[in-house]
């Protein structure tokens, strides 16, 4: 009896003991990359593999694990690494490319060295990147928020090819219409088309290359202009038929861009009345007989907002002995690739009378439709040098029409326009040494410094201070209570960095002050020493300050 009683129990025991010994864990355990080490030179790339070995210590086995791991870089400035493991040398110096995973009992990870030399390689076969091109060229989306893949590749001097997708700057040249992220996935954001960047810089040779495509979002709203102007606001013509240029400039309301949309086919022009003024669907005005009208720039946007400007034009019988025809501005555009540059643009007239083809950089005005972005030298009766008159420069990034404004002897207007513009394509700050894009100035170098001026006395009387425009003109900042239109004790203005600002404070006679004039120069970047100030003296007992910050 005693035996059979101990044999149920001794086959459960027989169970159980198989059942433990086949569920050692089969997790994984550890990680191996390889290569171990590896060197390289500037533009090449090496696949890693990471193996991962499972059992537990017992039934040992492996198996590639190269796309289940997260891989990094211990210094992305001089090698960067993709998610498959494939590592391009960037720069010189070392890195550490570590491959890492959720192991059995814990976090799992391994390593290798890669070490970059200063000489240029690319691809396998070595060499400079010479080309980029973007697969596909052209891709489209039917509606925002729907994206779509970019890959980067590039082509060295020796003929070798290398994937450069997350290595090169990626860049939208309408973030309204579509973005993209730094590893080439561009997203549609509204409907339109974009022209997407991929900038790659060599890093010990310096030279930049770019690849373009285009991405289209086919569906989805359009965007809007909110405001639109006419330049100039009026003009005077002769009724023998003589004409004048009026243009339109509309700005986007999600962005505040402005825009030359005189020959838009979204704009159509009209005249109140035709009996005395025509205008053509170019904004081309053309006096006929004695009297004024008004002339209406209309503006309908694809979602059926309209916005409108107006101008006036007034006709007289008289006949300019030499009528200015047409005004034109050579080169039609000009673009820079970085900050602080500057271009030369010519106003050329021609005229019913000999000579009949003028230079007139030197007497026509000039307008910007950005000026603190992208001011343009006009001669003004302060004495600036001709040779200054049409240099347009760049103190950021965008574009901006630039106007040329021409005054006939009969008081008509003639304009033209052309176009200024410094693209941005980001640069790498982190590269060595730092590789520059499109429109770049000195790392954390800003480039316009704004002047505030404030009352640091206690003078309440009418005192007032004036100074110019970033573009010359003058008495546009006036500040104090001296002055009768809108304005306070505290006022501030834009000025490019390096401006010398001429502070004018006018004579009062009934503090017996006779007047004075300061100069106050926009210095950045802001040194530790605090910003650039500059305290005057207003009378006798009373100061203004001026700082630039």
């Amino acid at each position: 009896m005693r035996n059979r009683s101990l044999l149920p129990a001794l086959l459960l025991i027989g169970l159980v003991v198989p059942f433990v010994g086949c569920t050692n864990p089969s997790g994984l355990d550890s990680i191996t990359v390889a290569p171990t080490a590896q060197a390289l030179t500037l533009g090449q790339t090496v696949q890693f593999t990471a193996t991962g070995t499972y059992g537990n210590a017992s039934h040992l086995k492996s198996k590639d694990i190269t796309g289940q791991v997260s891989w990094s870089s211990s210094n992305a400035s001089v090698a960067t690494i993709t998610t498959s493991g494939a590592a391009t040398a960037v720069g010189a110096g070392t890195s550490t490319i570590t491959a890492s995973g959720s192991a059995f009992n814990g976090p799992a990870s391994a390593s290798a060295v890669i070490t970059v030399t200063g000489s240029t390689g690319g691809g396998t076969a070595g060499g400079n990147i010479v080309s980029v091109a973007i697969i596909p060229l052209v891709q489209s989306v039917s509606s925002p928020t729907q994206t779509s893949q970019f890959i980067a590749i590039g082509t060295t001097s020796s003929g070798a090819t290398v994937d450069l997708t997350g290595v090169v700057t990626w860049k939208s040249s309408s973030s309204q219409i579509a973005t993209i992220n730094g590893a080439g996935l561009a997203t549609g954001v509204s409907k339109g088309t974009a022209t997407i960047t991929a900038l790659y810089a060599n890093p010990s040779a310096g030279t930049v290359v770019t690849g373009t495509a285009t991405f289209t979002v086919t569906g989805g709203a359009t965007q809007q202009y909110t405001a639109l102007t006419i330049t100039p606001g009026s003009e005077s013509l002769s009724a023998s038929g003589q004409t004048g240029q009026f243009i339109a400039l509309a700005t986007s309301g999600s962005t505040g861009l402005t825009q030359n949309v005189s020959n838009s086919p979204l704009v159509s022009w009209n005249s109140s009345v035709p009996s005395v003024v025509t205008v053509s669907a170019t904004g081309l005005a053309a006096g006929v007989s004695v009297g004024s009208s008004t002339i209406t720039a209309l503006l309908t946007n694809p979602d059926g907002s309209v916005v409108t400007a107006q101008a006036t034009v007034s006709v007289a019988l008289t006949t300019a002995p030499e009528p200015l025809l047409s005004l034109t501005i050579i080169p039609s555009s000009i673009t820079v690739g970085y900050l602080q540059e500057t271009g030369q643009f010519l106003a050329i007239g021609t005229f019913s009378t000999a000579p009949y083809v003028r230079d007139l950089t030197n007497s026509v005005t000039w307008l910007s439709s950005a000026p603190e972005v992208f001011p343009v030298s006009s001669n003004n009766s302060t004495g600036q040098g001709k040779e200054n008159a049409g240099v347009a420069s760049a103190w950021g990034t965008g574009n901006a029409t630039i106007i040329a404004e021409a005054i006939a002897t009969d008081g008509s207007v003639q304009t033209a326009t052309a176009t200024f513009a410094c693209p941005l394509v980001l640069p790498n700050p982190n590269g060595i040494p730092p590789t520059p894009g499109s429109c770049y100035g000195p790392i954390g170098q800003g480039l316009l410094s704004t002047l505030t001026v404030y009352n640091e006395g206690l003078s309440t009387g009418g005192w007032l201070i004036t100074a110019p425009s970033a573009t010359g003109t003058a008495n546009v900042l006036h500040c104090g209570p001296g002055w009768t239109g809108t304005g306070g004790s505290v006022c501030t203005a834009a000025y490019p960095a390096g401006t010398v600002v001429t502070l004018t404070a006018p004579p009062e006679s009934g503090i017996n002050f006779g007047g004075w004039s300061y100069n106050c120069t926009a210095l950045l970047p802001i040194t530790a020493a605090g910003p650039n100030s500059c305290t005057v003296t207003l009378d006798g007992d009373d100061t203004v300050g001026a700082i630039f910050n």
